[in-house]
Order: structure tokens, then sequence, then C-alpha cells
């Protein structure tokens, strides 16, 4: 499948044997993504705060209070990273953007996006098994 973008550059996608799909095209100009990793935040929540289980603690850190123009949580805030070996999100300049948990039947392919793995031609797409 091919997908021409706003400044006519022309990206192709393929299904490979795997399941993943390989998209390759002109990244030159890039813009990538890595998800958040919580795991030191939420160690030092479980002792200090406690109360929540993990996933509403990731929906609460970022909780900001404007009563005290102040994060909820800020001094858990520098202990959330980024997983620097995972791609989630890949936007190269003119489109198409892709993140993790799209889903591919825009470019009439199947799958839900979980992560990419850069390659000589641009990113294999991984899907979710």
């Amino acid at each position: 499948m091919e997908y021409k973008n706003r400044y006519g550059d022309v990206f192709t996608f393929e299904q490979l044997e795997n399941g993943n799909i390989q998209w390759s095209g002109n990244f030159e100009y890039c813009r990538f993504g890595m998800p958040n990793d919580y795991s030191k935040a939420w160690e030092v929540f479980k002792e200090e705060y406690g109360g929540l289980d993990y996933e509403e603690f990731v929906g609460a850190i970022h909780t900001y209070d404007e009563e005290t123009n102040s994060y909820v949580f800020a001094d858990l805030l520098p202990l959330v990273e980024s997983k620097k070996d995972v791609i989630n999100m890949v936007d190269p300049s003119g489109g198409p953007f892709i993140n993790g948990g799209m889903d591919m039947k825009l470019f009439d392919l199947k799958g839900i996006v979980k992560e990419f793995i850069s390659n000589e031609n641009g990113y294999e797409i991984v899907i979710e098994k």
C-alpha cells in the first residue's frame, strides 16, 4: 500500500509474514516518541502515599491542582523517565502520524500498533499479538 503525504512524499506499507508491517519512505525530517517509565515513581508512591493501583496512579501522577498552582505529586514527577529503547510514535514531516494503539485499517492493513523498530528502510511497525 502506498500513502502520499501533503508534501508529496510517498510512503509504502507492506504486511510482513510475521504479522508486522514494514513502513518505508523518507524519514529525514521526523519526530518520534517514547513511552513514559513510571517504575521509580511507582515504587516511591507505594511507600509514601499508597491508596491507588498502578493504572490509577499513572492517571493521577500528572494531576495539576489549579487552587495551589502545583502538581499534586510534584515530588514524584522527576522520577518519571522515558523508555529510551521503545518507540511508540512516529510522525514524518507531512505525515502520516502513527502511534501505539492505532488501528492500521486506515491504511488497509491489519493490526493494532504496539511499537516501532527502526531499520535501514524506515520502521517495522510491531503489531499487537
